[in-house]
């Protein structure tokens, strides 16, 4: 609870900054100046810090500054989709010298981030940060700009196209995109180990409570089984907190998800770019929790919230920044702290 608590309070002193758009953006691009040479670093200087083993098969696998990686995709994942929203936010001022340079450095950290996530091997990052770049061009596009509405019905339009054909229909399109990227169709064995947890001994309406899953007496119950063996997370947003908090709270996850998505919409019309970017994050998140679990204290989770909260309808006093371009004279007080 006090890590958790930990990570809202810093979401918090970024949001309550006198200029917050350029707080939030201040921090996402710093993240991306330090994590991303970091990586570099530990990968070709390094490789013993930023190597880890698989215990089954002996295969090496670089995390980075990561702990997994997973983790590092999902770093990937936030540097890259923040750097493109910035490319694109400035593009229509390319022809100032100081707008060029900074759209240049966004190009650089981008093709560095890209390459990172080639090394990292993490598909499920990969096709998130694909879908998130199209979700931001076509909600910055001309007819996304003249007519929001088409976008923002589309999306859950597609989300329901997308459980018909396969809870309905059958059509498994997550395996069949695995199988297209060079993945196992069952997801690396997760569909296997997901009916083994929907049988799990937990009250269906509470769960086992907050984050108690994994330990104890629930744990050793997954253990027994050949196929979840060794297992400390469901590789499935949804269906962990499921297991932690029962149908209760993911009712409330839906809440909160249908809640942020009026507010993201909301922020469209009229146009606001950093609406756009949540728009994305809003779309990645449900397509991570499929394969991952984000919905917690997960970087992912944190930078949705970090921008989704903030993102409302802009009212005469509103007025929407520039993204913040790491000026030396003048930072946001949030960032100093």
């Amino acid at each position: 609870w006090i890590r958790d608590f930990g990570n809202y309070l810093a979401i918090l002193i970024a949001l309550s900054d006198s200029r917050p758009v350029e707080a939030v953006g201040t921090v996402l691009r710093r993240f991306g100046y330090l994590v991303i040479p970091l990586t570099f670093l530990l990968y070709k200087y390094y490789p013993q810090m930023g190597m880890q083993y698989n215990p089954w098969t002996g295969g090496a696998m670089f995390v980075g500054p990561a702990t997994s990686k997973n983790g590092l995709g999902a770093i990937c994942l936030v540097c890259g989709l923040f750097f493109f929203w910035d490319v694109v936010m400035r593009w229509p001022d390319r022809k100032t010298g100081r707008t060029r340079r900074i759209i240049l450095v966004d190009l650089t950290f981008l093709a560095m981030t890209f390459y990172v996530l080639h090394i990292a091997n993490s598909q499920t990052s990969h096709i998130c940060l694909i879908i998130g770049c199209l979700v931001i061009l076509a909600a910055n596009s001309k007819a996304g700009r003249r007519s929001p509405r088409a976008l923002t019905i589309g999306l859950p339009l597609g989300l329901v196209f997308y459980a018909f054909l396969n809870f309905v229909l059958g059509i498994d399109i997550i395996g069949a995109v695995a199988k297209a990227v060079g993945r196992n169709p069952n997801l690396t064995d997760r569909a296997e180990i997901w009916p083994v947890l929907l049988r799990a001994p937990i009250n269906p309406l509470l769960g086992r409570g907050y984050e108690s899953f994994w330990v104890g007496p629930s744990l050793s119950w997954v253990w027994q089984f050949k196929e979840t063996r060794g297992l400390n997370e469901a590789h499935n947003g949804y269906l962990e907190v499921y297991l932690n908090l029962g149908i209760i709270g993911l009712f409330l996850l839906i809440v909160f998800l249908m809640a942020t998505y009026r507010r993201i919409c909301k922020g469209l019309t009229p146009f606001s770019s950093f609406a756009s970017l949540g728009l994305a994050l809003w779309t990645i998140v449900l397509f991570y929790n499929i394969t991952e679990a984000a919905f917690k204290s997960h970087i992912m989770w944190i930078v949705f919230m970090l921008v989704a909260m903030y993102v409302r309808p802009r009212g005469k006093k509103d007025v929407e920044h520039s993204p913040p371009a790491e000026s030396a004279i003048e930072v946001p007080a949030s960032v100093i702290a």
